[in-house]
């Protein structure tokens, strides 16, 4: 059974290391709203899309009182090589056992061009500083996902 989280749910606990091999846990950022977004691979257009919007976003976002996280199952030097190409200025986790991807329920069956397989799907969730979600995207839309983001952050909505 898929695991499906929303809003007012605690969020689970994570611990992954980043592009530089630094680990970040869930609880290094207890007091801080956290965007938590997975997408499913480095360097393919929706994900490039995705992760742009939020560079380009970022500053407002931060204004906010709000951090980014993007999480992939691609390693560290695929991260370092996607962040570099774009100049992706927040942190992209690894998370090569997909552990964390499917406690949040991203990872799992998805349907592209009518066909099913086992991956990724493109969720974001906005955890607040006490731990709860405050908002679930289960399919994200690429583009202008930063503003969306954004928005939710500003209205609570």
């Amino acid at each position: 059974m898929p695991v499906t989280l929303a809003k007012g749910d605690q969020a689970p606990d994570f611990q992954l290391p980043d592009q530089d091999g630094k680990t970040h846990k869930l609880a290094d950022y207890a007091g801080q709203t956290v965007v938590l977004y997975f997408y499913p691979r480095d360097d393919t257009p929706g994900c490039t899309k995705q992760a742009c919007s939020f560079r380009d976003d970022l500053a407002e976002i931060s204004a906010e009182g709000a951090v980014v996280l993007g999480v992939s199952a691609d390693d560290a030097d695929s991260h370092q090589k996607f962040r570099a190409k774009y100049d992706l200025n927040f942190p992209l986790l690894v998370d090569s056992d997909t552990e964390v991807s499917t406690s949040y329920g991203a990872w799992g069956e998805k349907t592209l061009y009518g066909r099913k397989s086992i991956g990724m799907t493109r969720a974001t969730f906005i955890i607040g500083p006490d731990g709860v979600l405050t908002k679930v995207w289960k399919r994200a839309k690429a583009a202008d996902h930063g503003q969306a983001v954004l928005k939710a952050l500003r209205t609570g909505r």
